[in-house]
């Protein structure tokens, strides 16, 4: 990532920084792969070691579908329920070894701070906006923003009022732009569908100097923690560093477009482990004067392919809507229904905004995720006759 820093800091790392009243501020190192990966240097009011109690909330089971036929799936996530915060409200949805796909629409700020202490978090903004809050700092958030949390960062989402829905997925591993749309400095390429421009990182660092017992839960060992530190969390005067949450707008993604149809790899985003991430965006469609602008029928027989859809608009899909996720598992070929290739011949572009998720071992979905499937999607590929037979 971008080297970023904000308040005060020491001119030499590791050396003494003192208050005003002669004390020292605690330094405190924060990285990745142990030493050997990026991290950041914050410098804090209070040791962030002062844990008043710890105990054990619950431990994480998510359970599968009892009846796991392959087909394809459409899951209607508008119907997840608004809930209270943002982490333990989550209503699973997908998930296997590397990645985790859950919804939630949290209708206020948790009274908690949150850490993810298993992997990134990757959340895509569907609806809302608001400010995510963190020991690094303020970084605003609004409809379309992917917001990238890298594993152990202490934070909470404060949504503003009004209708707000979150798209989380957590991964195990690193979640990081593509290696290709970088060199071997880390400098965004030229042919890159963002750059550093496009990244927005915290912004401001209120400073709290509050005692008392503030409660944080974090997510270890498949299990959630209840800790209680004797002081506010976020009592950090200034950091620097690679590691922090940054923000990338989907709207800021410039589509590659071509004379004949672009595989889903131009519209990759983001990379993990076991797991890719792509954004479909407003684009002109293929200028050949006999191309198909549809996606052709396929079998990618490596991945489970799932498509969120950011609005109600796709040009292969019929019969989806805002908030559908559907999963086309790998073992099915999938590609457009009836009439979706006709009816894009002679189309000049496409308004649609999705984001779409490739795993590499095969997905298992929750329970939960059941409830809010649509049992007919699977005849949708049937000719308007035979699917209504």
């Amino acid at each position: 990532m971008i080297y970023h820093h904000l308040g005060d800091i020491p001119a030499k790392r590791h050396t003494q920084f003192r208050r005003p009243d002669g004390g020292l501020y605690p330094e405190h190192l924060m990285g990745s792969d142990g030493f050997s990966g990026i991290s950041s240097l914050l410098y804090h009011l209070r040791a962030p070691t002062s844990l008043v109690s710890t105990r054990l909330l619950k431990r994480l089971h998510w359970h599968d579908d009892a009846e796991p036929t392959l087909r394809m799936r459409h899951f209607q996530l508008g119907r997840v329920r608004p809930s209270s915060g943002s982490t333990l409200s989550r209503t699973p949805i997908l998930y296997n070894r590397d990645v985790a796909l859950s919804m939630v629409r949290p209708a206020d700020a948790d009274d908690y701070f949150y850490r993810n202490a298993e992997g990134d978090e990757l959340i895509y903004v569907s609806e809302g906006q608001g400010v995510l809050e963190s020991q690094f700092g303020n970084l605003a958030f609004r409809p379309g923003d992917y917001l990238v949390i890298p594993r152990g960062i202490l934070y909470r989402l404060v949504p503003n009022p009004g209708e707000t829905r979150l798209l989380v997925i957590e991964s195990g591993g690193q979640i990081r732009p593509p290696r290709r749309y970088t060199n071997n400095r880390g400098q965004f390429l030229e042919h890159s569908p963002y750059c550093e421009r496009d990244i927005r990182r915290p912004d401001s660092l209120p400073v709290h100097d509050e005692e008392g017992e503030f409660k944080l839960i974090i997510k270890h060992a498949n299990a959630l923690t209840e800790a209680v530190l004797d002081h506010h969390p976020c009592d950090v005067v200034g950091w620097d560093g690679y590691y922090y949450p940054w923000a990338l707008s989907i709207h800021d993604f410039e589509p590659v477009v071509g004379s004949l149809h672009q595989p889903p790899p131009v519209h990759q985003t983001f990379e993990g482990d076991g797991f890719v991430v792509c954004s479909f965006v407003p684009r002109l469609f293929d200028f050949h004067p006999q191309a198909v602008p549809v996606p052709y029928n396929h079998s990618n027989v490596m991945s489970d392919e799932v498509l969120y859809y950011a609005n109600s608009e796709f040009m292969s899909r019929k019969g989806i809507e805002y908030g559908s996720l559907t999963l086309h598992p790998a073992g099915l070929t999938h590609g457009p229904q009836p009439g979706r290739v006709e009816a894009s011949l002679g189309k000049k572009r496409t308004e649609e905004l999705a984001v779409m998720l490739d795993a590499f071992r095969p997905l298992h979905v929750s329970r939960q995720a059941t409830e809010l499937e649509d049992m007919t999607y699977g005849r949708s590929w049937l000719a308007e006759g035979e699917a209504h037979g």
